[in-house]
């Protein structure tokens, strides 16, 4: 009795834990849901919906920080999903650092959001680190509704992205930083090791955690076949 008691005790740390990460991850979609829905409902100012309709794949960093913007620190959590051939893939959990992120950067948070525009720029997402700017063509997204700029985009880059902080949104360069899979992170996810390129090709069963940011992807940017 006391050796079963002793048991439970001793794993008592590492289930409250794993519980603890996974509702962590729970919360940073459910942030990045928030996020993507309060940036496309404001008009104007807003990603242009068509872009974001003919992304390959969109990402989500809710509350980076901003304080701590130093050549190899670690910035922030977030997800990303891409399509598949039946709709929008399970979110992979990933993580940003390094490099500059422009000229809002300062003590605080910021939202960051990128999309990626071609079936190239998902192959360098699939990688375990690739670096923007570097590895995948990137620059700061049009915001508006310019066609001339949104098709200068479009045929420039693999990789459009966008900050918002202290209200204000606009696309920015994310030159130099790197991206790469949160593999602990997906793992408390989804029960098991995952690898990003599983995740994104739609060969991971999407978490129930991930609905409300399916609400608002197929509010903004219906499904097409990948």
């Amino acid at each position: 009795m006391k050796k079963a008691l002793l048991g439970v005790l001793l794993a008592a740390p590492a289930f409250i834990g794993n519980a603890w990460a996974a509702d962590d991850v729970t919360k940073r979609i459910h942030e990045s849901a928030g996020v993507l829905g309060e940036i496309m409902s404001a008009g104007d100012k807003s990603i242009p919906q068509d872009l974001l309709e003919k992304a390959q794949c969109v990402g989500i960093i809710p509350n980076l920080k901003r304080a701590g913007f130093i050549v190899g620190a670690k910035y922030g959590k977030g997800v990303v999903t891409c399509r598949t051939s039946t709709g929008w893939s399970a979110p992979s959990t990933v993580r940003i650092e390094g490099g500059s992120i422009g000229l809002q950067i300062g003590v605080g948070e910021t939202d960051v959001v990128f999309i990626v525009m071609n079936p190239s720029g998902m192959e360098k997402l699939e990688k375990d680190k690739f670096t923007l700017g570097a590895d995948a063509s990137a620059m700061a997204g049009p915001v508006g509704r310019s066609a001339e700029a949104r098709t200068d985009a479009m045929m420039k880059a693999e990789i459009l992205s966008y900050s918002r902080a202290h209200g204000v949104f606009a696309g920015v360069s994310l030159e130099g930083a790197t991206l790469r899979p949160d593999k602990d992170d997906n793992a408390q996810l989804y029960g098991h090791a995952v690898t990003q390129h599983e995740i994104l090709r739609g060969e991971v069963k999407p978490p129930a955690a991930a609905q409300p940011l399916y609400e608002q992807l197929n509010k903004w940017a219906p499904y097409k076949k990948a």
